[in-house]
């Protein structure tokens, strides 16, 4: 019997990861396209890590773009601190919020410790732990309520401030968080959902079937799937060219990925070791639609790891890419340098 599942290859699920994720040619900078570039979140654990993954999607981004009106910082999926449109922060929140009555009372009652505590004022997260007689790390529980907001430059210890919880139903908000997750990481399943939010493997799942109408089953050379049905007509477009070169940060959503999943992304076991190491992830470099390298920054200086033979033309690319990162508080340029792989 012939499969009803939509079959696609390998290219044509990485183009369309990368047209959706706005890789391929940079938005115009502006409000509604800052949104488009954070439509899965922006990690921020690693400093300024989101402000590369806005420079990498958005014209004229600044050192101080991550600090747009337009965004805002929070505990995230995994409670990593991650950059998202200010209208959208009760997708990332509310949609994350626990089935378990008792955990959800304990984030309620968390959140309403730290209002008594901070009103309308800020305090850093160890400070507030502190007062409150619990370790910092135990305010991120509060995150999914909505009701707590970070500010981390990338230099000294987050600190956190009160809004108002969002009015948004939290079925709404995680349906609208798995549509998300899948736009952007499709093809993909439950499971994953769960793993990358941070949820029980029963949210994610419960959250697919209630979905599972706006779904197509397909297939890929990693296993069966799901992606958006709407999105099955950019699954079968033409790809069209691909950036020359992109330099993405750690964490970016682009190689945000875990088990089979990296094998359609980096099927090589060595490459996926120095891209996805136990320690912090380096970036990943992406030449012409294919990540062929890794880069870290220090302060001013950036350092590149090829893995393959790079020709004169696409070494002048990736430094003049480096070159135009928005690094804050340095003087002068970025310095390039290269390094050999493997380590």
């Amino acid at each position: 019997m012939a499969s009803s599942r939509l079959e696609l290859t390998c290219s044509q699920i990485l183009a369309f990861r990368r047209r959706v994720g706005h890789l391929d040619a940079r938005l115009t900078h502006g409000p509604a396209n800052l949104r488009r570039a954070a439509w899965a979140g922006l990690q921020d654990s690693v400093p300024r890590a989101a402000l590369f993954s806005i420079h990498a999607r958005v014209e004229d981004t600044r050192p101080d773009t991550w600090a747009d009106p337009n965004l805002v910082q929070l505990w995230g999926p995994r409670f990593n601190v991650y950059v998202v449109a200010a209208r959208d922060h009760w997708v990332f929140t509310r949609g994350r919020l626990t089935e378990d009555q008792s955990r959800r009372n304990h984030a309620e009652a968390l959140a309403a410790r730290l209002r008594a505590l901070l009103g309308e004022g800020e305090m850093t997260y160890a400070q507030a732990g502190k007062a409150l007689g619990v370790h910092p790390n135990q305010l991120r529980h509060a995150a999914p309520t909505g009701s707590v907001l970070v500010r981390w430059d990338g230099a000294g210890k987050p600190t956190i401030r009160m809004v108002p919880p969002p009015e948004a139903d939290r079925g709404d908000a995680r349906r609208e968080l798995a549509r998300r997750f899948l736009h952007i990481f499709g093809p993909s399943s439950a499971e994953s959902f769960a793993e990358w939010a941070g949820v029980s493997l029963s949210h994610g799942v419960s959250t697919f079937d209630e979905i599972r109408r706006t779904l197509i089953p397909v297939h890929t050379p990693v296993g069966d799937a799901w992606i958006l049905a709407r999105d099955e007509p950019e699954f079968r477009a033409e790809p069209g060219p691909p950036a020359p070169v992109r330099l993405i940060p750690s964490g970016d959503t682009y190689y945000l990925l875990r088990g089979n999943d990296r094998d359609l992304v980096v099927p090589d076991n060595d490459r996926q070791r120095a891209l996805w190491p136990s320690r912090v992830w380096p970036g990943a470099v992406l030449i012409e639609g294919e990540i062929v390298g890794t880069w870290r920054r220090t302060k001013d200086t950036v350092t590149i790891r090829p893995w393959v033979d790079l020709t004169r033309t696409e070494v002048e690319l990736v430094e003049a890419e480096a070159g135009s990162l928005p690094v804050p508080d340095i003087v002068g340029t970025v310095k390039v340098e290269w390094a050999r792989w493997p380590v």
